[in-house]
């Protein structure tokens, strides 16, 4: 490398990094408000409501899961009309992305349920997709007025205890839907045996998804570290945690669904005949 080429990236560096000082001398203290508050507005929304339609406030993460949700729709219903019709035996790029995708959850369910999949793929294909979808959500930072007069930025849909719950008791009731269709009553028992399933689905998506948020938080409370590196906190923990939850989700759904749903065949009772016919071959 030349000394010119050494003397400008030598400037640049030295431009980028006191834009970086003046960013973190300027930016905002928290002073005003506690690490302790910080936290526990983060996780119960007490301050920070968001009117809906002016009828009633809710917590951010309602918003999100609404706005999530539509995504979905009219992404479906665009590839429904759109793509769908000109699939062809060559798959294009994105024919090729999509199959690939479906691919990857139907193997999981066929699997795991081999005698009993269609439903479970379509399911956990979408579960998998929300969760991912919707925890990568929180990055746009999409800013909504709140009732208090600030700004919130819109969370994961699951960082909501409400959103995880939802996602938990949901599961749980497609798990037993497999146990009814597999054993009728009997796997209804098989699947109120694990009766604490839905909490630890539920609490699981709560606490992983909201400890990125959490960790962000505290990055973004100290003065110090405030500045460029929440960006790249975020971004992994935010990342990390859509790809963990949305396999963990699924694969625990497709594993309890096989188990309920798979059909044991009953036992014939021997006959009194039977057993005196093999007790006189065994004599013999």
């Amino acid at each position: 490398m030349s000394k010119k080429r050494k003397l400008v990236s030598g400037i640049v560096f030295g431009v980028i990094l006191a834009v970086l000082l003046v960013g973190i001398l300027c930016t905002h203290s928290h002073e005003e408000e506690s690490v302790r508050e910080v936290m526990k507005d983060a996780v119960l929304h007490e301050h920070f409501k968001v009117s809906f339609f002016g009828f009633i406030d809710v917590n951010p993460g309602l918003i999100s899961a609404y706005t999530v949700t539509a995504v979905f729709l009219v992404f479906a219903l665009i590839v429904r009309i759109f793509f769908v019709p000109r699939f062809t035996m060559i798959p294009g790029k994105f024919q090729l992305l999509l199959e690939k995708a479906v691919g990857i959850f139907a193997d999981l369910a066929n699997a795991n349920s081999p005698h009993r999949n269609k439903f479970l793929g379509a399911y956990i294909f979408t579960a998998g997709a929300y969760i991912f979808i919707g925890t990568v959500f929180e990055l746009f930072g999409i800013q909504v007025p709140t009732t208090s007069g600030g700004v919130v930025a819109l969370p994961a849909p699951l960082a909501d205890i409400n959103g995880a719950i939802a996602m938990g008791v949901m599961s749980y009731a497609v798990i037993m839907s497999g146990g009814i269709a597999g054993n009728k009553f009997k796997g209804v028992m098989l699947t109120l045996k694990d009766f604490s399933l839905p909490l630890s689905m539920s609490f699981r998506l709560f606490g992983a998804l909201l400890s990125g948020a959490l960790v962000t938080e505290l990055v973004y409370y100290y003065l110090a570290v405030s500045f460029v590196l929440p960006v790249f906190v975020g971004v992994m923990f935010t990342l990390l945690h859509a790809l963990i939850q949305a396999y963990v989700l699924t694969m625990l759904t497709s594993l309890f669904y096989g188990e309920v749903s798979e059909v044991h065949p009953k036992k014939k009772k021997r006959s009194k005949k039977d057993v005196t016919d093999n007790d006189l071959e065994l004599a013999k």
